[in-house]
């Protein structure tokens, strides 16, 4: 190779390392799916490579949200609840596993957590401020038992033992769906990045050298944050009762329901949950807003890797062990 072409391959070999360099970047994608704001954010080398991952990830949001939505009549749980009451019904692994990690919650939380609860949540309407009336709401409750779906591992089926049951996963399908879109940031490769559907997040690795940061919201004032929590490598779940309400006669109605009363818990306004996996914070952030602040912190106090900052009725925030220490 002559010098002159020794020079060409250099200038060549500079040009392509910058411009691979200058191609990576933070790519982003913000769309409406499962009732929420779903949004993903990946470091990646290659716009059209990030791009792709993307796609991917909102197309299996949405992939989830046919599955597993009690507003749309095709997907498989809506099919569950019109014929599960009447016998064994065949379902998909994915649905399988699902039902079994929320029994899971419910034995750990003694029913904080309960799928069954929406026997009595699907008479309430948020957006038009109504609710059940006496009658209707102690109908409900006699259905409200997530000892009522029955599990058959063996053959993956699953019936209810009460006709009357209404199973809803809201309280733990986004979850689910953040860890599965996380799984393909792992096969893909890539090691920085965020997924998000409502209040549940999956933090990928770090920001560039930084922690990621990501705030909680005041309950009362939707502007204002009432704290920050620099994350790396975790996954954190918010519920609060700020998401879905209305009020009447100076009482909040809101979407968390106590199973053993078929209406709004209220000992808590907001309840975050940080641990290794979304689906599992998810179901806890409901849990421990069910349990309230005391008996909410002693359960997380007692998971190893699970951490929790609740604001209670008053307002007032309280931390679980480990934070409190961090904090103090």
């Amino acid at each position: 190779m002559t010098l002159a072409n020794s020079t060409r391959f250099l200038v060549w070999l500079v040009t392509c390392l910058v411009t691979t360099t200058a191609a990576a970047e933070w790519y982003s994608d913000t769309q409406s799916i499962m009732g929420t704001r779903v949004h993903a954010e990946i470091w990646q080398e290659d716009a059209a490579e990030g791009q792709r991952v993307l796609a991917e990830i909102m197309a299996e949001m949405r992939r989830v949200d046919e599955t597993f939505s009690t507003f749309l009549d095709t997907s498989e749980l809506s099919r569950l609840n019109r014929q599960a009451g009447k016998g064994w019904m065949q379902v998909s692994d994915e649905l399988f596993d699902l039902l079994q990690k929320s029994r899971t919650v419910s034995d750990l939380t003694d029913g904080a957590f309960d799928i069954t609860y929406a026997s009595a949540g699907r008479y309430y309407d948020y957006r038009a401020g109504k609710r059940p009336d006496d009658e209707t709401l102690r109908g409900a409750l006699a259905a409200i038992n997530y000892r009522y779906v029955e599990l058959d591992a063996a053959n993956n089926r699953v019936r209810f033992t009460h006709p009357d049951v209404y199973v809803d996963l809201g309280g733990i399908a986004k979850g689910h769906a953040v860890d599965r879109c996380a799984a393909i940031l792992a096969r893909e490769g890539i090691t920085q990045g965020t997924i998000s559907a409502g209040g549940d997040s999956r933090i990928i690795g770090d920001r560039r050298g930084r922690p990621w940061t990501v705030g909680i919201r005041d309950p009362r004032r939707e502007d204002a944050m009432a704290v920050l929590l620099p994350l790396v490598d975790t996954a954190v779940s918010t519920s609060g009762d700020y998401e879905r309400f209305f009020e009447e006669g100076g009482v909040r109605y809101h979407h968390i329901l106590d199973p053993n009363t078929g209406d709004s818990a209220r000992a808590t306004r907001s309840v975050t949950i940080l641990g290794a996996d979304a689906t599992f914070t998810d179901a806890l952030s409901t849990s421990v807003f069910v349990l309230g602040p005391v008996e909410g912190l002693k359960l997380i106090n007692r998971l190893p890797g699970v951490d929790a900052i609740v604001i209670d009725g008053d307002g007032v925030m309280r931390y679980s062990a480990d934070l409190a220490r961090l904090a103090h």
